[in-house]
């Protein structure tokens, strides 16, 4: 696996992640813990190196999962998790005060099982609580030895240039895919800017990038994608052009749409570091070729200009979610 830095941190990770969410959380009932710690050993062994996380997941199972499965290796990896949320509950409302980031650190520590945590992220911008206060809170914690580097997530250009002045923010973390493109406008130009890495999470668009997702399919309750717009039947029906676009490229490169897709991420920016996550192994290995996937410039433009060409349709997250968004 090849190795990258998350912008002009220092901190090198794999060209790949991986994102342990849906091993808990979002994406129906929970993985046997058994069988997940198995999973992100498998994807330590097959070179993965980068392993993201946070408090809500469950709340706090995930972080359980993962520390499990990465304390025999725990110095060969860089663990990223997150805090914001009253009680770790997104339902409940955001909370970034500092005693409440304090608190998130030192139970995510034991939970990890670990002494430091090497990337901390606010989940969420708190308008409540000056984005100055988090990030002065953050370097205190930096400053102690518990947690080594600041990240923010779905952060706007304001609160990313406010935050970066007082803690350097190492990465970013956001939605980004040929599914959602929104970050291409503001965001990565800023992050160029002031040298912060980027971590796209749903990568594959959720699932919708892999090609097995149809008008026909029926998420079930648990399964957060039953509540977004842009997953309901005639949404997935208007946006089968993208599909047909990532399956024709897998076809002429020879691979899957699911990798062309991680391959069209890692060739945007080099400090681009995306998180797939999966629950199966199989689909573990099938993504973590995406990184050696080769997309010439000849490919990478055909793309952009089919790109251009196609109209998304349906909005990313329902009313609820989107509010906690800032930009």
């Amino acid at each position: 696996m090849q190795k990258r830095i998350l912008g002009r941190s220092g901190l090198e990770v794999s060209a790949l992640g991986f994102g342990c969410m849906g091993l808990s959380y979002g994406y129906g009932p929970a993985t046997d813990r058994k069988d997940a710690v198995e999973l992100i050993r498998a994807a330590f062994e097959r070179g993965v190196t980068f392993f993201d996380t946070a408090e809500a997941y469950g709340p706090g199972i995930n972080e359980e999962v993962v520390g499990e499965a990465l304390e025999p290796v725990r110095d060969q990896v860089v663990i990223a998790t997150k805090f914001g949320f009253v009680n770790g509950v997104p339902a409940e409302g955001l909370d970034s005060r500092p005693k409440r980031i304090r608190q998130v650190a030192d139970e995510a520590l034991k939970r990890l099982r670990t002494d430091r945590i090497d990337l901390f992220y606010q989940h969420r911008v708190d308008p409540n609580v000056p984005i100055e206060d988090v990030a002065g809170t953050v370097k205190e914690l930096i400053e102690a030895g518990k947690v080594k580097h600041f990240g923010l997530s779905e952060a706007g250009p304001d609160a990313i240039r406010r935050a970066h002045k007082v803690q350097s923010v190492t990465a970013l973390q956001s939605e980004y895919s040929m599914f959602w493109r929104e970050p291409e406008a503001q965001i990565l130009p800023l992050l160029e800017e002031l040298g912060i890495g980027f971590v796209p999470f749903a990568p594959l668009g959720k699932g919708f990038l892999t090609g097995r997702l149809d008008p026909k399919t029926v998420f079930a309750k648990d399964d957060f994608r039953s509540t977004v717009p842009r997953f309901q039947a005639d949404a997935l029906a208007a946006n089968q052009a993208l599909v047909d676009l990532v399956m024709a490229m897998a076809s002429e490169k020879s691979c899957t749409p699911a990798q062309i897709a991680l391959a069209w991420l890692l060739a945007q920016r080099p400090w681009i570091v995306p998180i797939p996550g999966t629950t199966k192994l199989h689909r573990l290995e099938e993504n973590l070729v995406g990184a050696d996937v080769v997309l010439t410039s000849d490919d990478l433009a055909r793309i952009a200009q089919a790109l251009d060409g196609i109209e998304v349709h349906g909005a990313r997250y329902p009313a609820s979610y989107q509010n906690l968004i800032n930009r």
